[in-house]
């Protein structure tokens, strides 16, 4: 730390840790989990405070959450005087350094958590509407609210802000039930573009805050090899699909959200593609068919995440190895697979050896062409290896 921090100094409540918590925020993590939280007496939900050793040594500035798992969120290791001044300083600087990476799309993220030093913030920007996520106890409160909206407003000038929740978090951080909300402005559409493709985009509809745009470049890659007859598995709104239908004889998308499917279509009528939409269970489609001798010479197999702790992780595998058994087996000879995992406690070592099960037990030779991660606008933060999730595999079948 270029400052010395003292609790005292801060005017702050202090949490005291572990030595492992201690020994995790000196390696580099900004995360502290509960069960390594020493003392938090008289400590408010999502206060700022003072994060110290068993000694009394202080570590850093964090937030405080008295109800999650991840009870520390580290947001300085300097002293923080002005939370408002810090957060505004820490937008500024998520925008300013995407400026030199984003190409081809006016759709990105634009604060990703904890890689943006943000933690419990995630704002993506659809065109020219903003979707906004806020996920803990501290970017909860009234102040840091109204502090986000309105620099988000005053830097990015968009025409609305909407507030996307995930009811699931909020009963997580015991926080009061809310709905999903305008903030800013009035319209909730827009038409964005990304690689020259344009999609419909509606601020209250969708999962997540409405589309994947980890995939981006992803998508924009694997146009480069597909061709043939395609299909997209998990197509959700079309993403793949779109992005591959101009280098495809045919091309054919399928989910199981029939809302996804008529968002889908309306994407394709937007880019005058011609694309078959099947609502079905992936696995159940897949299985009949490879039985039935189906052949493709592009499939996408991009399924949400399975694996939301490590104790799900052998039965994700066993997923993932179904579904790509099934796509190796009904892929040409010399065709192309594009398979991705979202799930972070799966590893790319992990998807990398499931794959190579797969393609053993498919009796398919099976070539890398790609390994691929998250699109740049979701950097990864060295240290806090949960910043990096999303695996995307480009093959090329041999035989």
């Amino acid at each position: 730390m270029s400052k010395r921090i003292t609790a005292s100094a801060a005017n702050l409540p202090t949490v005291k840790v572990s030595a492992r918590g201690a020994a995790r925020l000196q390696d580099g993590h900004v995360w502290v989990y509960r069960s390594d939280v020493v003392s938090a007496e008289g400590v408010s939900p999502g206060s700022l405070i003072t994060v110290t050793d068993h000694r009394g040594q202080a570590l850093g500035m964090a937030l405080y959450s008295s109800a999650s798992q991840i009870a520390i969120r580290l947001i300085s290791r300097e002293p923080v005087a002005d939370l408002p001044a810090l957060l505004r300083k820490r937008i500024a600087a998520a925008i300013g350094y995407r400026e030199p990476l984003i190409r081809d799309t006016d759709a990105y993220r634009v604060i990703f958590s904890e890689a943006d030093f943000l933690p419990g913030l995630i704002v993506d920007r659809y065109n020219d509407v903003l979707s906004v996520q806020i996920l803990t106890q501290a970017m909860d409160t009234a102040q840091v609210r109204e502090t986000i909206i309105s620099d988000l407003a005053a830097r990015l000038q968009p025409a609305s802000i909407f507030e996307r929740v995930d009811p699931r978090i909020r009963e997580l951080e015991q926080l009061p039930p809310r709905d999903s909300s305008r903030l800013h402005g009035e319209r909730a559409t827009a038409i964005f573009t990304m690689n020259g493709v344009q999609f419909h985009y509606d601020a209250l509809r969708g999962q997540k805050t409405g589309a994947f745009l980890d995939q981006r470049e992803n998508y924009a890659a694997a146009a480069l090899y597909a061709g043939g007859e395609a299909l997209d598995v998990f197509c959700y709104q079309g993403g793949f699909a779109l992005h591959l239908a101009p280098g495809c004889s045919s091309i054919t998308g399928v989910d199981s959200s029939r809302p996804a499917l008529e968002m889908a279509d309306q994407n394709a009528a937007l880019n005058h593609r011609d694309i078959a939409w099947i609502e079905a269970n992936a696995f159940d489609l897949l299985r009949d068919y490879a039985g039935s001798g189906r052949r493709y010479d592009t499939i996408v197999v991009d399924p949400p995440a399975f694996a939301k702790s490590k104790r799900d992780l052998d039965t994700a595998l066993r997923g993932y190895k179904e579904l790509n058994l099934r796509a190796l087996k009904m892929l040409r000879p010399g065709g192309l697979l594009v398979t991705c995992c979202c799930s972070y406690h799966v590893s790319p070592a992990d998807f990398v050896q499931m794959l190579a099960e797969a393609s053993r037990d498919a009796h398919r030779g099976l070539r890398i062409v790609e390994l691929r991660g998250q699109a740049k606008d979701h950097p990864v933060l060295l240290n806090v290896p949960e910043t990096s999730y999303l695996k995307c595999v480009i093959a090329h079948v041999s035989n």
